[in-house]
């Protein structure tokens, strides 16, 4: 599925593939992972539960979210969250939408 990996440290939105929510753990570091939704198209961006705790460097925020810290992945997902999809929103959509903090 297509994918967008949010580098807050390098400050950068890249396009990705990733096939299961393993391969998110792997993406963000860590397997204790939160997710919150981006947009109303079934979007979700997946973080760190615990990326303040961990002093995790380079934090950012989309829209109104709360602000994150650490690496981060956008895709998409079926109505109930636990199915992957394609991504909707596009890499200029997003570095329209999001702050580095």
């Amino acid at each position: 599925m297509k994918a967008l990996l949010i580098n807050p440290e390098s400050r950068s939105v890249e396009s990705i593939d990733v096939h299961s929510h393993t391969d998110l753990a792997g993406l963000i570091g860590y397997d204790t992972i939160e997710s919150d939704a981006v947009g109303t198209a079934g979007d979700r961006l997946y973080f760190d539960e615990e990326c303040f705790l961990r002093g995790t460097s380079g934090r950012f925020q989309i829209d109104s979210i709360i602000p994150v810290s650490g690496r981060a992945v956008i895709v998409g997902t079926t109505e109930d969250g636990s199915t992957l999809r394609d991504a909707t929103t596009t890499i200029d959509d997003l570095r329209m939408r999001i702050k580095y903090l």
